[in-house]
């Protein structure tokens, strides 16, 4: 009697699904099209979907949080939350190395910017791992960081004497050699900062300028990539990571390689030239509404300049601050992929 007991006991625990693993999620400015495009659908449909009610996913953005933004991985690493999501650049008070992920200038379109990417991933994972102690999952880009000017400019040269707002330290660093003011201001803060005069230009993707309505408070466009493709990080909780089957893991980073990440990089290339379309109306908008921005041609010249600059003092810089041995690693990954080596002495 005591062994068929036992053996009904044994058979009833194995009949009760197993409780569903909850997800707390948060993501990069909710207003933006990568997260309305591909997050939000990754995390509220598919992954849940995917994984046969055995993943309950809730999901913010950390501006709907009112987090800081260079506060996002920090309270990452510390289990505040399981999963988060945005700017990489937003993180490099922190991880000074994680500069080396969004070089501006070296990728002038989607299919180079991922080779970067790629190139550049085992370095990311370790600084993640190391910094915020999180595991990472995905690397999307946000179009090309292009300049917002309420001020008519007609090439880089222009921006000379300028206040500028940077997307990220490195692109601070560039302005400030090619002779403008690098000014570090909160992306909802830019249309004011922009209409009151605080800055006379600002720097961010096409697209996002266009849905947070840039083109109300500028004029013109020059669409010279001096942001990079401001790549956006996902990454786990490292301890929360661990916590998870395998087989859990394993869907999650097949499911967002498939499913969110390799989505959002086939369409950077055309989301940049309808972007520019849709800001300046120099040809047909899918998005929306064409508006008036004055198109700036940016000229070899112009190119051939900001390529000098980051080569000649951006980088070496960055490679000081960093360290030998993240230079070292960037060279041999990135910098083997774009051609540049940089030397930290």
């Amino acid at each position: 009697m005591k062994r068929t007991l036992l053996t009904f006991a044994a058979l009833a625990a194995l009949s009760v699904p197993a409780a569903a693993e909850d997800l707390s999620v948060v993501g990069s400015w909710s207003g933006l099209p990568l997260h309305k495009q591909f997050e939000a659908p990754f995390w509220s449909e598919t992954l849940p979907k995917a994984s046969g009610g055995k993943l309950n996913v809730s999901l913010t953005t950390h501006n709907q949080m009112n987090l800081g933004v260079g506060d996002v991985f920090r309270l990452l690493g510390d289990g505040v939350y399981d999963v988060a999501m945005t700017v990489a650049d937003y993180a490099v008070a922190d991880a000074p190395e994680l500069e080396g992920l969004d070089v501006p200038l070296l990728a002038l379109t989607a299919d180079e910017a991922r080779k970067m990417v790629d190139a550049a991933r085992p370095m990311v994972a370790d600084i993640y791992k190391t910094r915020f102690n999180s595991h990472v999952l995905a690397i999307a880009p946000y179009p090309p960081q292009v300049v917002f000017c309420n001020k008519e400019i007609k090439d880089l040269d222009s921006l000379k004497g300028l206040k500028v707002r940077a997307s990220g330290r490195m692109t601070a660093k560039f302005l400030e050699a090619l002779g403008a003011e690098g000014v570090n201001v909160n992306f909802a803060e830019v249309p004011g900062a922009l209409q009151k005069g605080v800055v006379d230009c600002a720097v961010t993707g096409a697209g996002s300028g266009y849905s947070a309505g840039w083109w109300e408070v500028s004029t013109h466009l020059l669409p010279i990539p001096l942001g990079g493709w401001d790549s956006v990080v996902t990454a786990v909780n490292l301890d929360k990571w661990n916590s998870l089957g395998a087989e859990t893991r394993a869907l999650i980073e097949s499911k967002i390689k498939t499913d969110f990440e390799d989505p959002a990089w086939s369409v950077a290339q055309g989301a940049l030239v309808n972007d520019i379309a849709c800001l300046t109306g120099n040809s047909e908008c899918a998005s929306g509404e064409t508006r008036s921005m004055t198109l700036v041609e940016v000229s070899q010249a112009d190119f051939d300049k900001a390529r000098s600059i980051l080569e000649g003092e951006v980088l070496p810089e960055w490679a000081k601050r960093a360290g030998s041995e993240w230079a070292e690693r960037w060279n041999s990954s990135v910098g083997k992929t774009v051609g540049v080596t940089v030397s930290a002495k």
